[in-house]
């Protein structure tokens, strides 16, 4: 084996419940520090911290945004915070950019940088205090976390904007109402009723809480079925159409997560043992649009084009895998890329290695950390098998793919820029300009209001796609959206002083 291949020589993970007796509101980075010396705990070896050259991160929530809240303080340097805990002192440290993707992307990026023979040792890293900072604050209590290290960082800042400014004016401002218009553009297409649809919906996620009922670091092991999962009752009580809560990421997570990928060369010299050794052997990475540029909002092409490649340059097929995590944040995160890749809803491989984000836990953007993790304990175990790790950021924005084994392979590297050209270069759908009526492509009925408010993505007469949304104070167009389909509705609208369409009548199909 040639001395710059890259591989994964340890994982780890922590966590911990409010509920539990040794409950001990972790801060973020004591709990990405306590997985990262695990990680190193699992390689092996002599030295294997203090060889650890790259320290990366993961962007914690609570730095996800010029404004985000920090109610208990913050490192002013998170992986350097990390580093100190576990006896490294990493030449360069990284902050990655906000998405769900980053981890499996600084595993694509850093074996890159092994086989070049431009590093040896990497270390990736995150986690997320969600559950605590809400728990104590609840309770009136706060801590201080603040710490400052200064030193390297390369912090790679937010990221270019996800989506925009004209769906964030009609309403759509959150993960959850954005993929809400993805998941009934889907349900539109198969041509099914709300009640239906959930029920499908509840069948792709029923196995993964069975898997979560078994993870010890999950956050949730109550296992559900479809029907109770598909219910709306007040303990699953819908949050935005077409989702109840069991159906959403899980953002209430005290967990942390870490891989430590190094070249054969190095690991050798430090004493890891061959048993530990995990290959790279393909990976890919994509970017989608913004989200009113797609040309179906149903589906996520670049992802399934992203694992395409990924395994195209792995050498293997869907059906050579044994193991899979993609990426569950919403149902329609996994039916895109579940369909786009041919997978028969009826496949007895699951779609999970940890139990997915509304049960095991949506740890911010770091949840693909876990899933590798997972991942990575499986095949030292299936011995030979493929394993593809497929990781979502944004509003089904960003997608990273990676293909994991114990089978031995040169390294070949691999590239996504001809990839990302094919998908810059897709003909984006026109937008209207000052359309007042059209038929209804998707929408989505937010409940977390005071009262329930709709929004709807239409189509006018020439095919260009526009926005609309519900009267503010006429509760009767959100009522009647509920009522009845607003798939396929006709509907008209007109412009109020802040530039945003109004509904002014929608006529059910």
């Amino acid at each position: 084996m040639d001395d710059h291949t890259p591989i994964i020589i340890g994982v780890g993970e922590a966590s911990e419940r409010i509920d539990s007796a040794d409950y001990e509101a972790l801060s973020p980075v004591e709990l990405a520090s306590r997985a990262a010396a695990a990680a190193v705990s699992d390689a092996g070896g002599r030295g294997v911290a203090a060889a650890i050259q790259t320290l990366a991160a993961i962007r914690q929530f609570e730095v996800s945004g010029p404004n985000a809240p920090v109610p208990f303080g913050r490192t002013d340097n998170f992986p350097r915070g990390v580093a100190r805990r576990i006896g490294a002192d990493p030449a360069r440290a990284i902050l990655e950019p906000v998405g769900g993707q980053g981890p499996q992307h600084l595993v694509n990026e850093l074996a890159q940088e092994i086989g070049r023979g431009e590093l040896q040792m990497a270390l990736i890293c995150g986690s997320e205090a969600i559950s605590t900072v809400r728990h104590l604050a609840g309770k009136g209590e706060t801590r201080d976390w603040t710490e400052t290290l200064g030193g390297q960082l390369e912090d790679r800042g937010f990221g270019p904007p996800l989506s925009s400014l004209d769906l964030r004016a009609h309403g759509v401002r959150t993960a959850i109402a954005h993929y809400a218009l993805f998941e009934n553009a889907r349900r539109g297409q198969r041509g099914l009723d709300r009640a239906n649809y959930a029920l499908e919906m509840g069948r792709l996620f029923a196995p993964f809480t069975t898997v979560a009922s078994t993870n010890p670091h999950a956050m949730s092991q109550e296992v559900f079925d479809a029907e109770a999962l598909a219910t709306v009752t007040p303990r699953n009580r819908l949050i935005a159409d077409p989702f109840p809560r069991r159906m959403i990421a899980r953002d209430q997570a005290n967990q942390g997560a870490a891989v430590l990928i190094a070249s054969a060369g190095q690991a050798r010299a430090l004493g890891v043992p061959q048993d530990r050794w995990v290959y790279l052997h393909g990976g890919a990475d994509a970017a989608e649009r913004m989200p009113m540029e797609r040309k179906d909002m149903a589906a996520y092409p670049a992802a399934v084009m992203a694992a395409r490649q990924a395994l195209a340059s792995a050498g293997v097929g869907v059906d050579d895998l044994a193991l899979f995590d993609l990426y569950s944040c919403f149902p329609i995160a996994v039916f895109a890329v579940r369909d786009g890749l041919g997978i028969a809803g009826n496949d007895r491989r699951p779609l999970t290695m940890t139990g997915g984000l509304p049960f095991f836990g949506g740890a911010g953007n770091n949840y693909s950390m876990h899933a590798i993790s997972s991942m990575i304990r499986a095949l030292r175990e299936a011995d030979s098998a493929f394993g593809l790790i497929a990781a979502n950021g944004g509003f089904l924005s960003k997608y990273s793919v990676g293909i994991y084994s114990t089978r031995p392979t040169a390294w070949r590297g691999f590239s996504s820029t001809a990839l990302q050209a094919e998908v810059d270069g897709w003909p984006a759908p026109p937008l209207a300009g000052e359309a007042t009526s059209g038929i209804v492509e998707t929408y989505t009925i937010d409940y977390s209001r005071e009262a329930p408010a709709g929004v709807v993505v239409a189509r006018d007469a020439a095919g260009a796609r526009f926005l609309a949304m519900t009267d503010p104070v006429d509760a009767g167009q959100a009522r009647a959206m509920i009522a009845a389909e607003p798939l396929g509705a006709r509907i008209a609208c007109r412009s109020d002083p802040e530039g945003r369409r109004v509904l002014t009548d929608f006529q059910p199909a």
